[in-house]
Order: C-alpha cells, then sequence, then structure tokens
C-alpha cells in the first residue's frame, strides 16, 4: 500500500509499506531539481533492525523510467514467471519484481551509493502488494512524486 505524505508547503514524500508486515517500508522524499533534465530524490529504506537512505538518487529524463516499469506490472496482473528488474541509470536505486501466488507481487528495493560513493554498501528490502489495482495505484504515486516542478 502506498501512502503519500503530508507535507510542508511544497515538499512531500511517498511511503510504500508491505501489506505483510507494516514495520517494513520504502520512502521517497527530498525531491530537487538543479535542471530540466534530472529530479534528485531520497529513498528510505526501514525493517526490524534496518534502516538504510541514499541522498542522492537522481532519475534523469533519457532514464528508463521507474513509472513505466511499475505501469507494466499493474498491467499484467495475472501474472508473469521471471524476476523483472528495473534500475536507474547510476544504479543508486534497484528494484526486483516477482509475481507470488494469490495475486501479489513481492518489489525487493536495494539502495546503494551511486558509483562515485564510498563505503560499498547496499540494503534491501522487499514490500509485497496485490497485483493490479495496488500496483496501479503505486504506478500513479511514483508518477506524482517524481513530476517535474517548476524551477
Amino acid at each position: 500500500m502506498t501512502i503519500p505524505d503530508a507535507g510542508t508547503d511544497d515538499e512531500s514524500g511517498l511511503t510504500i509499506r508491505c501489506r505483510d508486515d507494516l514495520t517494513v517500508s520504502v520512502r521517497f522524499s527530498d525531491r530537487f531539481s538543479f535542471d530540466q533534465d534530472s529530479v534528485h530524490y531520497a529513498v528510505e529504506l526501514e525493517a526490524p533492525g534496518l534502516s538504510a537512505r541514499n541522498d542522492e538518487v537522481v532519475a534523469w529524463v533519457w532514464d528508463s523510467d521507474l513509472v513505466a516499469f511499475l505501469e507494466e506490472l499493474a498491467t499484467d496482473f495475472r501474472g508473469w514467471s521471471d524476476a523483472r528488474v528495473w534500475q536507474n541509470d547510476e544504479r543508486a536505486l534497484m528494484v526486483s519484481a516477482t509475481f507470488r501466488p494469490g495475486g501479489h507481487v513481492a518489489l525487493t528495493w536495494t539502495v546503494r551509493p551511486r558509483p562515485w560513493g564510498s563505503g560499498g554498501w547496499s540494503a534491501s528490502v522487499t514490500t509485497v502488494l496485490e497485483a493490479g489495482e495496488q500496483m496501479a495505484s503505486l504506478a500513479a504515486d511514483v508518477r506524482y512524486f517524481l513530476a517535474a516542478r517548476p524551477l
């Protein structure tokens, strides 16, 4: 389930919670742009014993689109066999989707520093959503979050 966060003035975020364990979440926040070519944002992963955040995820206009990936998953609500994977151009955010019995989609969200980042760490959590309507809602919420704002 996705929860648009109430923000202050022009700042808002988006939280994705696992339907099977509400303590597991992914939060998109702190969106900003330097120019018309990109949107920068933070992704935070939370689970019991885990808190990880990448402050510098970038969506480029020429990048493969996270929203299109999520919309395709929603369209294929009857399922698919192999894992489907999306990652941004700099591999700071990766999403792997698998279809589970009972009409559910497991999304494994992985964050890591950009290639020039230090430490060589990565962290992942898995959220489970209902195929179809919840996936379509997620795609729409991510589209709204990433929508370009006037500079």
